[in-house]
């Protein structure tokens, strides 16, 4: 007899830590690091609403409550992916 599998994978993606500096994703079998500094919405934003990360897809992040959506690849290499700023915007253009 074989059971199915029912659902999706809810940990896909989890916040481990935050620190005064960033915080850490693992991201299915990978460790991400995002720091304060590269990531400024997160910096000021309730821990509750940090925790509640969604993997809508491999490659694509979502942070519902903060209405933040982030590509893996620019938390990989955020050099390659300016932040580009609008007087008064809080949210990622990434």
């Amino acid at each position: 007899m074989t059971s199915a599998t029912l659902g999706i994978d809810t940990l896909a993606v989890e916040v481990t830590n935050i620190s005064r500096h960033g915080l850490w994703l693992l991201l299915w079998d990978e460790e991400l690091f995002l720091p304060f500094t590269e990531f400024p919405w997160f910096r000021e934003a309730p821990v509750g609403q940090i925790l509640n990360v969604e993997a809508p897809s491999p490659d694509h992040l979502y942070w519902p409550e903060l209405d933040i959506d982030l590509a893996v690849e620019s938390i990989r290499h955020p050099e390659k992916f300016p932040l580009v700023s609008k007087t008064g915007s809080t949210h990622p253009t990434q």
